[in-house]
């Protein structure tokens, strides 16, 4: 791993703040614009708070306060060794919405954003007012398909299980981060991969990776998810996701994901009792956020507005 990056590579200029704010234990970096009603977004893997970069400011320009986040062990937040649980995810993001002086907000995530974000709302619903999910099944979904089905959802998520060797976070940064890259193309519909705007989305999520720590950090994540499908503590966190959401909630998926199945995905509605909408978008992988900002920004602000 270069010993060249450091966490100064994610603070990029714009029409936005940084700053640092501790919630549940630890230190977030956050990246705000605007003013009004909170909405918080979440980041997936393997990116960090740039995630959003074309979201934010027009979330802000249209009467809101946007703030994207670097997740536990992303970009420049803290990288503890431990704490990448579904529970202390979703602890850290109503934690934040605290420490950023509210007592509620509309939350959007995409991929293992959007995880958080369904957790987020069914343990603290209180908290939550609008969650809108992308490219993200319901955890329940998603465990449900791996099971159910082995050559679709189980084979989609092969990269992931390769994440359960120990270390495997050096096979990640290898050669700057080159399967970083590769997952994002995988992952994403070929119209996106074809353009100058993937090639320096890819190169900046590499960069990001290579942040000492980052890389074991994202990789836990995906381990929790797999060791506790056979320990108590999964089988709590199951019982407590089956309670239906009363969060209003948009999700929103690509017709060409391949790291989660449309048809993993489109049952997540079962979950909520709330108004819920399904999106299909065509011509779009898992990085909607990046591969259509514009019908992506329209929809969160209908929904958030609504």
């Amino acid at each position: 791993m270069s010993s060249q990056v450091d966490e100064a590579a994610v603070l990029t200029e714009g029409p936005w703040t940084h700053r640092f704010v501790g919630a549940n234990g630890s230190r977030f970096h956050v990246v705000e614009a605007g003013t009004g009603p909170l909405v918080l977004l979440l980041h997936g893997f393997p990116e960090f708070w740039w995630a959003w970069h074309e979201v934010l400011p027009r979330i802000a320009d249209a009467g809101f306060r946007a703030v994207a986040i670097d997740l536990r062990g992303y970009g420049a937040s803290d990288k503890p060794p431990r704490g990448y649980d579904g529970y202390t995810m979703a602890a850290d993001v109503t934690g934040l919405i605290r420490a950023l002086g509210e007592r509620s907000a509309m939350i959007v995530g995409a991929g293992a954003g959007g995880m958080i974000g369904w957790a987020a709302a069914a343990f603290h619903p209180k908290m939550v007012s609008r969650l809108v999910v992308l490219g993200a099944a319901h955890p329940l979904r998603l465990r449900a398909a791996l099971f159910a089905d082995p050559r679709g959802q189980l084979a989609a998520t092969s990269s992931i299980l390769k994440f359960q060797v120990p270390r495997y976070e050096h096979v990640l940064t290898k050669g700057d981060a080159a399967m970083v890259g590769e997952l994002i193309e995988h992952w994403s519909g070929p119209e996106w991969t074809e353009t100058p705007e993937f090639a320096e989305y890819a190169a900046r999520c590499r960069e990001a990776i290579q942040i000492p720590q980052a890389a074991f950090c994202a990789l836990e994540a995906y381990r929790w998810v797999f060791r506790s499908a056979l320990r108590l503590q999964g089988y709590r966190f199951v019982k407590l996701m089956q309670a239906p959401l009363v969060t209003p909630t948009l999700q929103m998926h690509g017709a060409l994901d391949t790291a989660v199945l449309p048809r993993t995905a489109q049952g997540s509605g079962r979950y909520v009792i709330a108004p819920y909408e399904w999106r299909l978008i065509e011509n779009a992988g898992h990085f909607l956020h990046q591969e259509a900002p514009d019908l992506v920004t329209g929809e969160i602000l209908r929904w958030i507005k609504s």
